[in-house]
């Protein structure tokens, strides 16, 4: 897996259901390194740090691959990498072979996979649309949290690599899991064992 881009966010102000409302959402690429630290990224605005932010989402990782299914159906957009407010976009990353609490090196930082994404309102502003929170959902493509084990520098070029196999249930797994656990009951049992699951994916889980 590699970096195709690093990107940062501006704390921006913006109108929904006729309330001001603060988000970092609006990240873009920058053509320098961007340093991963314990609780979030330096120099990235995290305004909610009730669901952003923090020791289990420190960074936030998405797929390249996936850009061209979503150019296709919002080709009105103005794109570039970023839009699904992720700070590092990387080539050949997914889902279902992503494990809870795998251990990478990307850069010069070794990271810990701790959650999927879950969108809220703030990706259908970016989007110009509500809708696209049941699009992505149905996608599928969640992207992935990280912890950080050791702070580090990663830039474009750099290279995710596989240092340590974590569980056998994947971020995909727990994504579905969070929109149809009726399928899988037993796999929510399992899942709420994983240790390095991210306690706010436990906590949901544990209301199913």
């Amino acid at each position: 897996m590699q970096v195709v881009s690093i990107n940062l966010g501006e704390r921006q102000t913006v109108r929904w259901k006729r309330k001001e409302v603060e988000t970092g959402i609006f990240k873009y690429p920058v053509n320098h390194h961007i340093t991963l630290g314990y609780e979030d990224v330096e120099n990235d605005h995290v305004v909610d740090r009730k669901y952003h932010g923090g020791i289990d989402k420190a960074c936030y990782l998405f797929s390249a691959d996936v850009y061209p299914f979503w150019k296709s159906r919002y080709p009105q957009l103005s794109w570039d990498w970023g839009m699904f407010g992720e700070n590092i976009t990387v080539m050949g990353l997914d889902e279902s072979k992503i494990h809870i609490g795998s251990i990478y090196s990307i850069g010069t930082a070794m990271v810990e996979v701790s959650e999927p994404r879950q969108p809220c309102f703030k990706l259908g502003i970016r989007f110009g649309t509500q809708k696209v929170l049941k699009e992505f959902i149905d996608a599928g493509h969640s992207g992935v949290y990280l912890r950080v084990i050791t702070p580090g520098k990663v830039k474009v070029g750099d290279q995710m690599s596989l240092i340590e196999e974590g569980s056998d249930i994947s971020i995909l797994d727990i994504f579905q899991l969070f929109y149809h656990q009726h399928k899988n009951p037993e796999l929510v049992h399992k899942a709420l064992e994983l240790k390095k699951l991210a306690a706010g994916a436990r906590r949901n889980l544990q209301k199913l």
